[in-house]
């Protein structure tokens, strides 16, 4: 500190310290002062001996002061950029999404191509849109649009038509073109599938690139999160290469949030990559940007059978089928890749779905673990859809933090219709174990994928603690795997923190950088199905608040 002044006060609200009681107790800490962007001191009245005249002192009015929250899973750039294309997010049916894409042609008569996307399987039967109901509100022009996960993208047949897709174009190794019964295109394509129509639309201008960027920060410093791990840092179908925009805004100084960018492995492509991964790891590091982790893709997703299973998937009648789903790396290549990018002081992010790719990762982590012995690199994987309960204690045992996606924990049309009949009852029973990883000693980090789902961390915590979506009167989606509130404050925060290698955040104690949130409210003090009517009121980084909400 410069002098004996604090910069910034917080005091008469509860404070979420990591040791201390919980939260909203009368002996915990209630007051937080700030100086050059770090904590100089939590604890009680005491604490306001620092203010001096200059000092700001906010009033927490008994809300609640917490670490800021930290996405450890997400897509900003490309979320900002559907925003302001044709965004289907909030679309619910198919008639609202064909309505969605129609207004939007309408109102921009002049654009060459119909993107954006964010369409959500559950609108249409079997998960499956056809082409021609794009056909019918966009004729004349080409339209790519990728789903929510973007795992898939819908093309109407004036795209098909101009990427040379007929009945007779083979499937590409790593996707699939679905086909009606009479073997034509339908206009949905799958995984690798999206690039034969992706590449050929225009990409977004560096310009734009930035605009959707900042227009992201904005909205996730909205939601009380300052810090975030981008999870595709590279070209992949449906997403723009984001690293140079990234780059450009930490140069700039107006990149407000801390950014780790995880650089893509190219899955058509083997060990010769490391060394541009290297080049690259040096060349986009900049201030609150680092690009220090590799994002290896295992599979797809579960509600297209392309999530990798170690047993078949059934088919509508309940018997198995030929398909374990898609391995888009083969294991035992892995296993060497993972350990040499290890070796090279990478951390290495994994999308892992099925069981099958959940136990290639950790078995790679092992021979990682087997030739090198001891990293602090913190690989971690996500999504974590089905987890074989073998596979369970792994994690712990190998240092491998789960990243937990958790709005997706729970009963809607999505998993109830497109998931649950393929897997069988006892798989169904092991979606989703955030339980069964925190008692096996697992540790937890947090996030939403954006856009694939809402990036507000208030959310997620409720469905990690209630396993059910707020205002569902579904049953509890797998009681036994709830979170306890604290626990899921905690994976969002210092989970996702530890992840992110940011280890001077993630905690309210003496010294730690002064990324802070306060919520309007404290959800400790109310019941758990209340828990997600919390909003952030203001945001800081580093001390300087980067949000204020109107009434903060």
């Amino acid at each position: 500190m410069n002098s004996r002044h604090a910069d910034l006060v917080l005091t008469g609200g509860a404070v979420l310290t990591p040791d201390g009681p919980r939260t909203g107790a009368p002996d915990g800490a209630n007051s937080v002062a700030v100086a050059d962007g770090r904590i100089a001191a939590v604890g009680r009245e005491e604490v306001l001996d620092l203010a001096g005249p200059s000092t700001r002192v906010v009033d927490l009015a008994g809300r609640l002061l917490m670490p800021g929250f930290q996405d450890a899973h997400a897509h900003p750039v490309t979320a900002g950029l559907e925003m302001v294309h044709c965004d289907l997010t909030e679309a619910r049916t198919a008639e609202e999404t064909v309505a969605a894409v129609a207004a939007y042609a309408a109102t921009h008569p002049g654009q060459g191509w119909i993107t954006g996307g964010g369409w959500s399987m559950e609108a249409f039967e079997g998960g499956a849109p056809h082409r021609t109901a794009l056909d019918a509100v966009v004729p004349d022009r080409p339209a790519y649009l990728p789903n929510r996960d973007h795992h898939g993208a819908w093309a109407n047949s004036r795209a098909l038509e101009l990427a040379g897709i007929t009945r007779h174009t083979p499937d590409p190794s790593d996707g699939r073109i679905e086909r009606d019964a009479d073997g034509e295109p339908t206009g949905l394509l799958q995984e690798g599938a999206m690039d034969l129509v992706g590449r050929l639309a225009p990409e977004p201008s560096p310009a734009e690139l930035r605009a959707a960027l900042l227009r992201a920060q904005g909205h996730l410093h909205s939601l009380g999160i300052t810090a975030w791990q981008d999870a595709i840092v590279g070209a992949f179908p449906g997403m723009p290469d984001v690293s140079s925009t990234y780059a450009a805004l930490a140069r700039e100084g107006a990149l407000t949030a801390r950014v780790v960018g995880a650089l893509w492995w190219d899955r058509d492509r083997g060990a010769e990559q490391i060394p541009e991964l290297l080049e690259r790891r040096a060349a986009l590091s900049h201030g609150r940007f680092r690009a220090d982790t590799v994002k290896i893709m295992l599979d797809g997703v579960a509600e297209t059978g392309t999530a990798a299973m170690l047993d078949p998937y059934l088919d509508g009648c309940g018997c198995p089928t030929g398909n374990r789903g898609t391995s888009f790396v083969d294991p035992e290549r892995l296993a060497g890749y993972v350990t040499e990018l290890d070796a090279l002081g990478f951390q290495t992010h994994f999308h892992a779905l099925g069981d099958r790719a959940v136990r290639d990762a950790l078995d790679a982590l092992e021979s990682a673990r087997g030739a090198n012995g001891p990293s602090v690199n913190r690989p971690h994987l996500a999504h974590l859809q089905v987890v074989h309960p073998d596979d369970v204690p792994r994690f712990a045992a190998l240092g491998a933090t789960a990243n937990l996606q958790p709005l997706w924990a729970a009963h809607e049309p999505q998993m109830d219709e497109l998931t649950i009949p393929f897997l069988g009852a006892e798989r169904a029973g092991w979606q989703y174990p955030f339980g069964s990883l925190r008692r096996a000693g697992a540790v937890l980090a947090a996030g939403s994928d954006w856009p694939v789902s809402s990036p507000d961390p208030v959310l997620g915590v409720h469905v990690a603690v209630n396993r059910v979506l707020p205002g569902s009167s579904a049953p509890v989606f797998l009681p036994a795997e709830r979170l306890d509130l604290r626990t899921a404050i905690t994976a969002y925060t210092a989970g996702s923190a530890y992840v992110n290698r940011l280890d001077e955040t993630g905690a309210i104690r003496p010294g730690a950088l002064a990324d802070l949130v306060v919520l309007d409210r404290d959800p400790f003090a109310g019941p758990p199905e209340e828990i997600h009517e919390a909003r952030a009121a203001l945001t800081f980084v580093e001390g300087e608040a980067v949000y204020e909400a109107s009434t903060a």
